[in-house]
Formats: structure tokens, sequence, C-alpha cells
């Protein structure tokens, strides 16, 4: 347990120091973490409205903070090119997240082809049941991606770190408004990078060792 904890401190530390300097960044991940929480509520009972605004509002704004407004130029904080970052990258790099929201964008098209999803699905005869079907080819698309990555991590890397991956990403939410819930107001004030000070050459060279090489 203590190292399933460790490699988990670990990737959410390499998360933050490496893909989140940006404030807006920060802040788009602030509103996609609330609408995740909100979804995980909404869920239980009105599973179409959660999955609709857990991609349409969570996902994309999370998406759009990493590709608009994060830095690809040399990470002086962490001494690091946006090439390495990515080569090293443990779950969806920006190639990877290219794949998936296609994915994600073209499944629905499948439907104008043929309603019933290649039988899987109840053919919609309204806006609400559309809606419905689309919210199950979103979800199936998000749980396929998560397990597609889990699963492969056990491969290339080992079963640990594939779970924590997992773990991780199911918890963003929560972490992410404790580190970013005053992303706002530093943006008000005008700063539109975070200087990162908590991040020290160095001191963490037992993290660095733990996070390189990754894929």
């Amino acid at each position: 347990m203590h190292g399933f904890l460790e490699t988990l401190r670990v990737l959410r530390w390499d998360d933050h120091r490496y893909y989140h300097h940006s404030r807006i960044n920060q802040a788009l991940h602030l509103l996609s973490a609330l609408s995740f929480l909100t979804a995980y509520v909404l869920v239980f009972k009105n599973p179409v409205a959660a999955v609709l605004i857990g991609w349409l509002v969570g996902m994309t704004s999370r998406q759009a903070g990493h590709f608009f407004f994060e830095p690809r130029d040399y990470d002086e904080v962490n001494r690091a090119t946006h090439e390495h970052k990515e080569e090293i990258k443990v779950g969806y790099n920006l190639q990877r997240k290219v794949v998936l929201m296609a994915l994600w964008v073209l499944s629905p098209c499948v439907l104008a082809y043929d309603p019933s999803f290649f039988g899987l699905l109840e053919p919609h005869a309204d806006l609400y049941e559309l809606a419905h079907n689309v919210a199950v080819l979103w979800i199936a698309v998000a749980i396929g991606g998560l397990l597609f990555r889990t699963v492969q991590l056990f491969f290339i890397k080992d079963v640990q770190t594939g779970l924590a991956w997992c773990t991780k990403i199911l918890t963003d939410p929560f972490h992410d408004i404790y580190l970013y819930h005053k992303a706002p107001l530093y943006l008000l004030r005008g700063e539109l990078i975070d200087p990162m000070h908590h991040v020290h050459h160095g001191e963490d060279e037992d993290v660095e060792e733990a996070s390189a090489p990754r894929h």
C-alpha cells in the first residue's frame, strides 16, 4: 500500500509541476473539476446529464487549458523541453489526447449511419433519446480510454503504476480543487504563469528518479 500511495503521489506531483504552469490552465482545471464533481453526483439520478456535463464542460475545459494555454517552450523550472515532457508522460500526452478527443467527437456520427449502433442501442425517436444514445457512446469512450491506458501501463510499466494512474484520473477533480482553487484570484491579479516557487531543483531527486523515464 505504501508503494502504491508513493506512486500516486509522484504521478500527481509530476502532473502539476510539468503540465500546469499556466494560471488560465489551472483555472480551467478548477472549472473542469467542479463540472466532474457535479457529474459524479448526477450520474445516479440523471446519467445523460452527467455524461454531457462531464464531456462538454469538464473534458473540453480541461483539454483547452492544455492545448491552448499551457506553455510549450523550454521549462526553466524543471529544466526540461516540451518534447521531453511529452515523451515521459505517463498518461495521455497531447498526441494521445488528440486521438481520444477525435474518438469522442466522431463517435456520435456513427448514429447518423446506424441509429442502433450496430444493434447495441435502441434507435432514438426524439432528441432526448438521441442525447441518451450519445451519452452512452461517450461514457463508453471515457471508460474505454481509461481502461486502455491502465492496462497498457501494466505492460509498459507495471501493474502498480497502471492502478495508481487510474486512481489519479478518477480522483483528479478533488485534487485539482485543492491545488487550483486560488487560480482565478491569481488571474485577477494579472499573474498568467505560476512562478512555481515550491518546485526546487535538487530537493526532489527521489521524485525525479521515480518519474523518469516514463511513457
